[in-house]
């Protein structure tokens, strides 16, 4: 899939109405790869979480990017913000549910509409390429997170039962498959 490039600077506020209009399509390269994969590296090193690296990062995505199901969206040039989603078929949509694995601003870019453009443009995308959903998992502790979520229409309650919904997550390793009976 296409690596989507929001254009603007600081000085010209990326603005929800215009993410279209900025948007430019290009295809997967080895310089975007590098950009996104720092930019990931960059935010866990921000929140103290651990990262491979910039080149096995940007290694994985340049393999990741040229297939089907993953696209990013990378905001400015150089770039300051991006965000990685995932897209794959769901048994309770006609079409695909995206999983917006990761959305970063880099500090001194935030707070001047670069987030909101992404996510309009991952909404924009998401429609014309025929998503149906798009699924965020946010730590539970990330309240700042959750707030930007749901002032941009999404929540954290089913519709149809209003129950809170979670995220799960385990990894699992070749090594670590053993069924417990």
């Amino acid at each position: 899939m296409p690596i989507l490039v929001l254009t603007g600077d600081k000085s010209e506020p990326f603005f929800h109405a215009a993410a279209a209009a900025l948007a430019e399509q290009l295809p997967q390269a080895a310089h975007h790869c590098s950009e996104v994969a720092r930019l990931l590296h960059d935010f866990n090193t921000e929140f103290d979480t651990p990262s491979p690296g910039v080149d096995v990062l940007a290694e994985r995505l340049g393999r990741l990017l040229a297939g089907s199901s993953m696209f990013a969206i990378v905001a400015g040039s150089p770039a300051i913000a991006l965000a990685v989603v995932t897209d794959r078929p769901n048994v309770w949509y006609d079409g695909d549910v995206a999983m917006l694995d990761e959305l970063y601003v880099a500090p001194g870019h935030r707070n001047y509409g670069v987030g909101t453009a992404i996510l309009a443009l991952l909404n924009e995308h998401a429609r014309a390429v025929g998503i149906d959903a798009v699924e965020i998992g946010v730590d539970g502790a990330d309240v700042d997170a959750q707030r930007f979520y749901e002032r941009h229409g999404y929540s954290s309650v089913e519709p149809d039962t209003n129950e809170r919904t979670f995220y799960y997550f385990r990894e699992v390793r070749r090594a670590d498959l053993t069924i417990r009976t």
